[in-house]
This record gives structure tokens, C-alpha cells and sequence, in this order.
């Protein structure tokens, strides 16, 4: 009955959304709470390293001097000599890996992954020990999306189905931003400092948070016309405008119209998509490229350097996307150091990480048979050095560097 994709006549189909029970998962109090890791009445002395390892790593301004996005062949190179080894990879999560973030600090290797039951692990990769990770439940629910404030990497902000919180290590607390009864999918912020975001709804809307204002609502939510939204993203350097996807739209925004519902339309639309789209993102540098993962078996890119009522598609990249119920659906990340390279998860086999050119050209493809074995479904790359870390639906790391 499962190979004919039928359930069994005696047991129920699961709604994709359903909440889970109470006594699974004893809810997260409401408001903000102590930073104490799962199990625990209070820090031990391997928390309190890991937390003031996060701390004095946040400390240190990373190197802003204007890095040039290297030559493909170079970027080849660089990619080749990243690799993965037994003791870089960590079950740190419980459950299945919804999404990750990478503390963009040069000195050391810090990850964050969120889990389907809402934990939040951290591991500090170049610890090195046993004791580098630890887990945290400031979730009742999937962890959606998490980013590093990119203004201050000392917080950790966290979207679930009902809550955006903000870990703030320097007070050892986990914030509560905004918490709402319609079920959140994805975040971005729309500012450098962090104190906007955009917050998709997997009903279709979406709403406006700002950290700065009192109380745990969101400043407006906005029905953009869709039947659902899974991912938001904001423009790198237009930050007004920001990127939504969903069954089967993806379009540009203009988040200054958002209030006005008669010119609340789209700026631009990228066609083409016959089946539920997973992610859609723009390039990190400019913008130019946007790359989407869809149900329809394809990986599309766009060129949206001039964001007109239709972009054009400039590459259409055929590719096993069908990850099924029990893995988290892939999707496609821009390289933040290569403007024109993209990586995702694959189904392949043996089981790999692909690279590729936004012209559709495989460039690399990262696996070891030795320790990796499984689908990394969700990946995240650091910003300014050649590391990659990839998820599975275990709560598995691997970093290959």
C-alpha cells in the first residue's frame, strides 16, 4: 500500500500540519526563559562553555574587507578540498532536521540546527569533544528557519509554527518576538540591524514584525494572494523588496505597498512552476539570480536583474526533488562567496551534496561513502570560509571542510 502511495484502510491519513499532542511534547511556556539545555535544572560547566564560546566569538567583528568572488576555477579548487571526516559528524538534534544556521565567526566552526519537535541544538564543531553540543527546547513545535542576527551574531532568532524567539546568549534567556495563532513557515529580516522582518504564514500571508515595538503581535499581516507560503526572502541589497513562494507562485514584493491593498500586487512573477515549490531565494551578492526547488522534478533560475511583471528563466536543471513524507524537502541555498553557485541535497546515490552553476552546469558534488549514508536535505554554508554542513532527517551534522 505504501509503494502504491495508498494508506492502509484501517489507520488515518496524517493532515501535513497537525499539531502534536500535548503529552508528546509538554508545551513551551509562554514569554521568555532561561537558556538551560534539555534534561537539566541548570547549566553544567559544558553548557556554560559552549555558552561563553558563543559569547566571545560574537565579540569579535568578523573581517569585513571586500572579499572578490573568486574564479570558478578557484571556487572548483576550493570546493574539492572540503572534506568530511568521522569526527565531524553529530547526531544533535533528536528528530528530523527542519533548519540550520552557521555562526559566521572565522576563529570558530558554531552550528545551530532546529529539529521537527522543536529543539534547538547548538555544536561547537571545533571543540572537539563529546560535550560541544547540546540541546535546547524553546519550540513546542518544527523549527521552521533560523538565522544569526546579522548585527549582533550573539542572538539566535528561531521561527516555529507559533513563535519567533530570539536566544540571546549574552543574558542566557530565550526571547519571545512575536507568537500568533495562524502557523509561521519562514522569516527574514529587512534590515542590517534585525529589528524588521518578514514573516511568512502557511496559510498564504504575511506579516511584519519589529522587534523594537512592545507586545508579541506583528505590526500587520498582509494576504498576498496565496494559497500557501512556504519561504520569504528579502532582496540583499533592494531591501524593500523580498521574495515569496509558495503551491505554485513565486513573485516579488514591494513590502512599502504591503498596507495598501490596491497596490498590493506582485512586482514581478517567475513562472513556470506545475507543482508546490519548496524555496525560492535570491543571490547573495546582487540579486540577480533566483533559484527555486519545485515538486515538478526541476530547479529552476531566474534572472532577476531588472525585477519586470515577468522574469526570464535562464536555466531549467532536471532533478530527483521527490523527498517523499519522512524528509524534509530540499532546498537550493546560494553560496554566500560565489554569486553564481548553489548547492542542494540530492536522492542520488551514493549519497552527496550537489553544487551547481547557475547556467545549470554540475560543479562538484560533496560525499563520502564512509560517513554519509543518508539524504542531507537541509544545508548551510559559511559566509566567509570554505565550510559546509549538511542535515539529515535523524538530527545528523556533517561538516565537510
Amino acid at each position: 500500500m505504501r509503494l502504491l502511495r495508498e494508506p492502509p484502510l484501517d489507520i488515518p491519513l496524517l493532515d501535513t500540519f497537525v499539531r502534536p499532542e500535548a503529552e508528546e511534547y509538554p508545551r513551551v511556556p509562554v514569554g521568555p526563559f532561561p537558556m538551560v539545555p534539555e534534561g537539566q535544572a541548570e547549566s553544567s560547566k559544558w553548557t556554560e562553555a559552549l555558552l561563553s564560546t558563543w559569547m566571545r566569538i560574537s565579540e569579535v567583528k568578523a573581517d569585513d574587507t571586500e572579499r572578490g568572488t573568486p574564479d570558478m576555477k578557484r571556487y572548483q579548487e576550493s570546493l574539492s578540498s572540503m572534506v568530511l571526516r568521522e569526527e565531524n559528524v553529530r547526531k544533535v538534534v533528536k528528530s528530523r532536521v527542519c533548519s540550520m544556521a552557521i555562526h559566521p565567526s572565522e576563529s570558530t566552526i558554531l552550528v545551530a540546527a532546529g529539529d521537527s519537535s522543536g529543539h534547538v541544538g547548538l555544536w561547537n564543531v571545533s571543540c572537539g569533544t563529546e560535550e560541544g553540543a547540546h540541546i535546547f527546547i524553546p519550540h513546542s513545535f518544527h523549527v521552521n528557519c533560523m538565522h544569526f542576527s546579522p548585527c549582533n551574531p550573539a542572538h539566535l532568532l528561531s521561527l516555529s509554527n507559533d513563535t519567533l524567539r530570539c536566544g540571546d546568549v549574552t543574558r542566557a534567556v530565550f526571547d519571545e518576538i512575536c507568537r500568533s495563532e495562524e502557523d509561521f513557515s519562514c522569516f527574514d529580516f529587512l534590515e542590517e540591524n534585525a529589528c524588521t522582518a518578514i514573516v511568512s504564514q502557511w496559510s498564504g500571508p504575511v506579516a511584519v514584525v519589529d522587534r523594537r515595538t512592545p507586545g508579541v503581535s506583528s505590526e500587520l499581516s498582509v494576504d498576498i494572494g496565496f494559497r500557501r507560503t512556504r519561504t520569504v526572502h528579502v532582496h540583499p541589497v533592494n531591501k524593500q523588496y523580498f521574495l515569496a513562494a509558495g503551491s505554485v507562485d513565486v513573485c516579488v514584493f514591494d513590502v512599502r505597498y504591503l498596507r495598501n491593498a490596491k497596490e498590493n500586487k506582485p512586482l514581478s512573477s517567475l513562472t513556470g512552476h506545475t507543482k508546490s515549490v519548496a524555496s525560492a531565494y535570491f543571490s547573495p551578492v546582487t540579486g540577480s539570480r533566483v533559484v527555486t526547488v519545485c515538486a515538478d522534478d526541476k530547479l529552476r533560475v531566474y534572472d532577476t536583474t531588472s525585477l519586470s511583471s515577468t522574469v526570464t528563466l535562464l536555466s531549467s536543471i532536471r532533478h530527483n526533488n521527490n523527498t517523499g513524507r519522512w524528509l524534509t524537502r530540499f532546498r537550493a541555498i546560494w553560496d554566500p562567496k560565489q554569486e553564481h553557485c548553489f548547492l542542494v541535497g540530492s536522492m542520488a546515490q551514493p549519497r552527496q551534496i550537489e553544487v551547481f552553476q547557475d547556467t545549470g552546469k554540475l560543479l562538484h558534488s560533496f560525499y563520502n561513502v564512509d560517513c554519509l549514508g543518508s539524504v542531507c536535505s537541509i544545508n548551510v554554508v559559511h559566509p566567509s570560509q570554505n565550510i559546509l554542513v549538511g542535515g539529515n532527517s535523524s538530527g545528523r551534522l556533517h561538516v565537510f571542510k
